[in-house]
């Protein structure tokens, strides 16, 4: 129900009654503006599109807490970087702005503001996309009509080469960690990452099947461990080669079930950031490697699965990946380097079974039907 009236001060006011029988309203100077705005709200009603004025008023500080309330099934290393994404680089432009005044020219705004500013790309998208998922949750929750945070353009972000260690590498490498050495094999050879390398137990790891189960991570929250799954909750079985077996099964004898397969020197957990400054930095400089860190043992891990005949499907289940098209996009290049190999390996399978390129080249024979003659004959 709507309706539009002159008001005694010459004004024309303008209402119309929601689904919840709630009553809006609003004044104008001209009756065609009054009219106006009645139209854009029906339209919106008939299109879907309406949102309750009073749904929108709330700030986006407020909504952004209650967003964050909601994210039941963030690991707390990821809640810890939402939430200083918030403090830092999204409260501060629009806390106290309303749902309902928050433009798409205005996030746009910011995120140039954000990129003059000097920040990486990475985390200019990274504040966006937290500033996104508000808004997308108050869609769902009928605060606005749009996200107005989608389209944006937003700053590419740089793409770093990747180093993949030749296996001579990964041996120069692990002999300069000193007793850590069997932690660079590992990582190098299995495709772990630190967090879930520092979290395994003891009681995780078959030997007779050259298997380890990766069920833990641990990641620093704020200056403390936190354990929970790993990323992206992938539980996952990962093989270990026979190599690593033997040594492996001498570095945990007499070990507990839960206690954990690599510490520290004082024997509690390892911690990425002093295994990098007491052994790992050092073992690579020595080894002329300055630049490459712990998390490109992975990418050595998968480029040597790749070179060893591993498909794309056992790369994905061995790292954890989501999907296989993540493990392609981050690895693809390295199949294409096979193709003469999976073409060779074609040609010997062919050869295997007597078949050669001379069976091809052999000349014709002409090969007669006498039942074709005699049809022909009769015609």
């Amino acid at each position: 129900m709507a309706n539009i009236a002159k008001r005694p001060d010459g004004r024309w006011r303008a209402r119309y009654r929601d689904s919840a029988g709630r009553e809006h309203s609003r004044h104008f100077k001209r009756k065609v503006d009054a009219q106006r705005w009645l139209d854009e709200v029906t339209t919106a009603v008939t299109t879907g599109m309406y949102v309750d004025p009073g749904r929108s008023r709330i700030t986006v500080g407020e909504w952004s807490g209650r967003w964050l309330k909601t994210k039941v099934d963030l690991k707390p290393s990821t809640r810890a970087r939402y939430e200083g994404l918030l403090r830092v680089n999204v409260l501060p432009r629009w806390g106290e702005i309303r749902l309902a005044d928050v433009t798409h020219e205005g996030v746009a705004a910011w995120i140039a503001d954000l990129t003059a500013s000097g920040l990486s790309a990475a985390t200019v998208r990274q504040a966006h996309r937290v500033l996104s998922l508000t808004f997308s949750l108050a869609v769902r929750d009928g605060r606005l009509a749009r996200n107005p945070a989608d389209h944006i353009p937003l700053p590419r972000a740089a793409k770093h080469e990747k180093v993949f260690l030749t296996v001579d590498q990964v041996e120069q490498l692990a002999d300069a960690a000193g007793e850590y050495r069997l932690v660079i094999l590992f990582l190098a050879y299995t495709g772990l990452r630190f967090g879930e390398l520092s979290a395994l137990r003891v009681r995780r790891l078959d030997l007779m099947r050259g298997r380890t189960e990766i069920v833990e991570a641990v990641a620093e929250v704020g200056g403390r461990a936190v354990f929970s799954t790993p990323k992206s909750h992938q539980v996952r079985s990962v093989p270990i080669p026979r190599f690593l077996v033997d040594e492996l099964a001498q570095h945990v004898a007499g070990q507990n079930p839960d206690d954990f397969v690599f510490t520290s020197p004082r024997g509690g957990l390892l911690r990425l950031q002093n295994f990098r400054h007491t052994v790992f930095d050092r073992a690579a400089h020595t080894t002329g490697l300055d630049r490459f860190t712990p998390h490109g043992l992975r990418h050595t891990a998968a480029s040597l699965a790749i070179t060893s005949g591993a498909d794309v499907k056992v790369v994905q289940e061995m790292l954890g990946h989501a999907s296989a098209t993540m493990t392609l996009d981050l690895y693809g290049h390295l199949y294409g380097d096979r193709l003469d190999e999976v073409a060779d390996r074609m040609d010997a399978l062919r050869t295997a079974h007597g078949l050669s390129a001379d069976f091809l080249r052999t000349e014709p024979q002409l090969i007669m039907f006498p039942e074709l003659d005699r049809d022909a004959a009769a015609q």
